[in-house]
């Protein structure tokens, strides 16, 4: 029995990177949907709808595929954090969230034939207390402007930490493998 096409419904090159590992072929289609939070949105509910509207878009024009769809936001006090887009902006989103808890949140929507599964995978990360010329430092240096809130753990954001909590690592990157693996394994893909 063959698998359907694996399609991941993402332009970031982190989640393509991350979806490479688990060695499965995947091809990458993006969709154009509306990403403004609805009125009194709640962020968990936000980033869960919004990965369903990026998996179902794709899974529209591509309906026997298995499609992957992912949303990122980072929430810091009442505060809901997406990309910075340039320094400025990293340099004061880093300086809301120093010496607090930030909360990345991830919705992650896997449509096939069969429907379309949703789930909300959260990982909790405390800052330590930074001073301007760290925030300004590190921001020059990893340059996390197409980062939720400001941050990469992968690369030199691991420096800014004081402790991390959570069940799946791989949700600061935007995609959590470990969940992505057990539904991926429910619809049959060959993994470990």
């Amino acid at each position: 029995m063959s698998l359907p096409e694996l399609i991941l419904a993402s332009a970031s090159p982190y989640r393509q990177e991350l979806l490479q590992r688990l060695q499965i072929p995947f091809r990458v289609e993006t969709s154009a949907i509306d990403e403004t939070p609805l009125p009194d949105e709640a962020p968990e509910a936000l980033v869960c709808r919004l990965a369903e509207a990026k998996a179902q878009a794709v899974a529209h024009r591509n309906p026997q595929a298995v499609v992957i769809g992912a949303d990122q936001m980072a929430v810091c006090g009442t505060r809901m954090l997406g990309k910075p887009g340039n320094a400025e902006r990293a340099v004061e989103q880093l300086g809301w969230m120093q010496g607090q808890a930030v909360e990345f949140l991830n919705g992650i929507a896997i449509a096939a034939a069969s429907g379309t599964e949703i789930f909300l995978v959260p990982y909790r990360i405390v800052l330590r207390t930074l001073t301007s010329i760290e925030i300004e430092r590190y921001v020059a240096r990893d340059q996390p402007l197409d980062c939720a809130g400001s941050f990469r753990s992968e690369g030199l954001g691991i420096s800014l930490v004081k402790r991390m909590e959570g069940e799946d690592p791989h949700a600061l990157m935007g995609l959590p493998l470990i969940t992505l693996c057990r539904g991926l394994r429910k619809l049959g893909y060959p993994l470990p």
